[in-house]
C-alpha cells in the first residue's frame, strides 16, 4: 500500500510508557471539515470522537487527516475527518443509501461487517465490486434486515489499520426487548505509527519480531526450582526442537501498537457518563486490526445480552475475550462514582482504557496487566486424556502418552482428522492430529484467574437456529501457517494460489474448521450466518465471526441463502493479507 511520506518517517525515541499510554490529547489534529461539522450540528450526539449520524441517507468521504497518538505526527485514513468513523444509526426494515466518495490517491471501499445484504453491496474489491477509484463515488443501497450492534470498515489495502472503521447501531423494528436507561458504544482498536506494510515486511523477515516476552534464563532457573533440572532442560529442548515459541500469543505488541478506546489513548481516558442506579448498555466492538482484547470493569459484573448483534440468553461474567470483528453487548448497573473500563491485549504488553463516571474528570484505579502465560502442549498439540486440558501444567509440560482419539467428545461433525496433501508444504509448520473440541476453555491467559470469564459454551442464541434442517454435506478446512515464513492459509494454500469454495444455493451444510496453528483466529464468513454447534452437535449460537483457538476443532451450520461471491477470512489483518482468505461462491 502506497502511503505519503509523512506516515513512514522514523519516529523519535519515546519512552515505552509514553508510547503505550499515548498522549492525553492524542487523536485527529485538525478540526472537522465543513461537511462533518454540518453532520455534527444536525446529529448533536457524540461517541468518543465519533459523530452519530441517523436516518436513511448518508454522505461519507474517505480521505486523510493528520493524527498524533504517541508524540509523533502521522497521517490516518479517515471517514469525514473522524477516527473512529461516524457512528451510523439505522432502523430495522428501512432501506439505507450511503454515498461514499474517495478522496484518497488509491482505491478504497467499505464493508458492512455482519450485515445480510446483496453481495454487490458487501464492499470487497475484486469480489463484490471493483472498489472505489480515486475521485469517484460509489452508492451503497440495501434494506436493513436485522438489528443490534455491528460495524463497518475498509476492505481495501491496510486502510482498516490506518483508521477506516466505525460503529453501526440498528434499532429493532419492534420495541427493544432489552431494558436500559443509557447506552455507550465502546469501540476498541489499535494504532501503529509505522507503515503497516513495513510492519508486515519485518514479520516476513522474522515472525517473532515484535515479541519481547521470549523465554529467558530467569524462566529456566524458575523451572529448575519448580520442576527439577532434568525436566527444565527437557522442556527447553522440546520447544527448541519444535522451533516454536511458547509466548507467541500475538504478532504485534505494544512495542509497535497503541491501544485505543473510541479513538482515545489510555492516557486520554475516554469517559462515558451515567447516573448511579441506571442500567447502562455498553456496546463493545473490536475494530482492531491485530489485537484480541480481554475486557473487564473491576467491581462491576457484566451481563452479556448480545453477541455479534444477536440477542443471547443473559449470562453474567467478570470478563470476556473478543477478537477483531466480534461484538458483545453487556448490561451494567454502576453504583459508585467511577469505574475503569479495562481492555488488556491478549499478549499482556498493553491495554486500552476508559472510565464510566458520574461526571468528567473522575477516575478509578487502573489494574496492573496480568502476567504472560506460556502456551501449553494442549494449546499446541490438542486433546489430552479427558478431551480437554487435563494433564497440563502452567509451564506447558505434559505427559504425551495421555493423548488418544477415544477420549474426544462425540459430535455430529466428524472428529476423524484428515490433513489435505497441501498441508505438507512450505506454508505449514504444524499439524494437529488430536484437536480439542470443547467450547468451555476461555483461552490462554484467562484460565483459573479467579474471575468469571465468558466462554463460547456460555452463549446461547435466543430462539434457536434460523433453519431447522440438518446438514446435507460437510466442508472441512484447516487453518494453517508458518511463523518463520509468516505465511497464513487454508489447508496450506494461500489465497493467491487457492480456488473458490462452492456452496449450492439453498443447501444446509456443516462447516468444520480445525486450527493447526499456535494462534487464535477470528474467522469471518461474509453474507451468511454461522450457527455454531456444541461438541455433541447441539445448536449453540449464531455468529458472523467465530474465534477458533489453537489446536481446536469447531463446527457450525450454514444455510447458503445468499447468491454471489463472498469473502471468508481471518480478521487479523496481517493474517488475511498474508493468505488466510478464501472466496466462497454461492450458486
Amino acid at each position: 500500500m502506497k502511503r505519503p511520506a509523512a506516515s513512514i518517517v522514523a519516529a523519535p525515541a519515546l519512552s515505552r510508557r509514553r508510547f503505550v499510554q499515548g498522549l492525553a490529547a492524542g487523536g485527529v489534529l485538525l478540526s472537522l471539515p465543513p461537511y462533518a461539522r454540518a453532520a455534527a450540528a444536525t446529529a448533536g450526539t457524540h461517541v468518543g470522537s465519533a459523530v452519530v449520524l441517523r436516518g436513511t441517507e448518508f454522505n461519507l468521504e474517505i480521505g486523510e487527516s493528520p493524527v498524533n497518538f504517541t508524540g509523533s505526527p502521522r497521517m490516518a485514513t479517515t471517514v469525514n475527518g473522524s477516527l473512529p468513523a461516524p457512528t451510523l444509526r439505522w432502523r430495522e426494515g428501512d432501506t439505507v443509501t450511503l454515498r461514499v466518495k474517495n478522496r484518497l490517491a488509491e482505491a478504497t471501499s467499505i464493508h458492512w461487517h455482519g450485515l445480510i445484504l446483496p453481495f454487490q453491496m458487501d464492499g470487497v474489491p475484486g469480489l463484490s465490486f471493483a472498489g472505489i477509484a480515486p475521485g469517484h463515488t460509489f452508492t451503497y443501497r440495501f434494506k436493513v434486515q436485522q438489528s443490534g450492534t455491528y460495524w463497518y470498515h475498509s476492505h481495501a489495502g491496510m486502510q482498516e489499520a490506518t483508521g477506516v472503521y466505525g460503529a453501526i447501531i440498528i434499532d429493532p423494528a419492534q420495541p427493544d426487548s432489552l431494558r436500559f436507561d443509557r447506552e455507550h458504544v465502546i469501540q476498541l482498536s489499535d494504532w501503529t505509527d509505522e507503515n503497516p506494510m513495513r510492519v508486515l515486511e519485518k514479520l516476513k523477515m522474522r515472525g517473532d519480531y515484535y515479541n519481547h516476552s521470549q523465554p529467558t534464563a530467569v524462566d529456566f532457573f524458575q523451572d529448575v526450582s519448580r520442576l527439577g533440572l532434568k525436566a527444565a532442560v527437557d522442556k527447553r529442548k522440546m520447544w527448541n526442537e519444535m522451533r516454536m515459541n511458547p509466548t507467541d500469543l500475538a504478532d504485534l505488541s505494544a512495542d509497535v501498537l497503541t491501544y485505543l478506546m473510541n479513538g482515545v489513548t489510555p492516557a486520554g481516558n475516554w469517559t462515558g457518563s451515567f447516573k448511579p442506579g441506571e442500567r447502562i448498555r455498553l456496546r463493545f466492538i473490536n475494530g482492531a486490526a491485530n489485537t484480541f482484547y480481554d475486557v473487564r470493569i473491576p467491581g462491576l459484573p457484566l451481563t452479556v445480552v448480545q453477541a455479534d448483534g444477536v440477542n443471547v440468553e443473559p449470562v453474567t461474567v467478570d470478563e470476556f475475550r473478543f477478537g477483531p470483528g466480534e461484538t458483545y453487548d453487556v448490561l451494567v448497573k454502576p453504583q459508585d462514582d467511577a469505574y475503569t473500563v479495562f481492555a488488556q491485549a491478549m499478549d499482556r504488553t498493553g491495554y486500552a482504557r476508559g472510565t464510566l463516571a458520574t461526571h468528567e474528570g473522575l477516575v478509578a484505579a487502573v489494574p496492573a496487566l496480568d502476567s504472560v502465560e506460556w502456551l501449553t502442549m494442549a494449546d499446541m498439540m490438542g486433546a489430552m486424556s479427558g478431551g480437554g486440558m487435563a494433564g497440563m501444567d502452567h509451564s506447558g509440560t505434559a505427559a504425551m502418552a495421555g493423548m488418544n482419539h477415544g477420549s474426544m467428545p462425540a459430535s455430529r461433525a466428524s472428529t476423524q482428522v484428515r490433513h489435505a496433501k497441501t498441508e505438507y508444504g512450505a506454508s505449514t509448520d504444524m499439524r494437529v492430529d488430536m484437536p480439542r473440541t470443547d467450547l468451555s476453555d476461555p483461552g490462554i491467559g484467562l484460565r483459573n484467574n479467579g474471575r468469571r470469564v465468558l466462554t463460547l459454551a456460555d452463549l446461547h442464541t435466543i430462539g434457536g437456529p434460523m433453519d431447522s434442517r440438518g446438514a446435507e454435506r460437510e466442508v472441512e478446512l484447516h487453518l494453517t501457517g508458518n511463523m518463520e515464513r509468516y505465511t497464513w492459509s487454508f489447508d496450506g494454500v494461500e489465497y493467491g494460489h487457492s480456488t473458490p469454495v462452492h456452496f449450492r444455493y439453498g443447501e444446509r451444510l456443516r462447516v468444520i474448521l480445525q486450527n493447526d496453528t499456535m494462534m487464535t483466529h477470528p474467522m469471518h464468513l461474509h453474507g451468511m450466518w454461522s450457527e455454531l454447534e456444541s461438541p455433541d452437535g447441539q445448536f449453540q449460537i449464531r455468529r458472523h465471526t467465530i474465534p477458533v483457538q489453537s489446536a481446536q476443532r469447531i463446527s457450525f451450520l450454514v444455510t447458503a441463502d445468499a447468491l454471489g461471491r463472498w469473502a471468508w477470512h481471518c480478521h487479523l489483518m496481517l493474517h488475511m493479507d498474508s493468505g488466510m482468505f478464501r472466496e466462497v461462491v454461492v450458486a
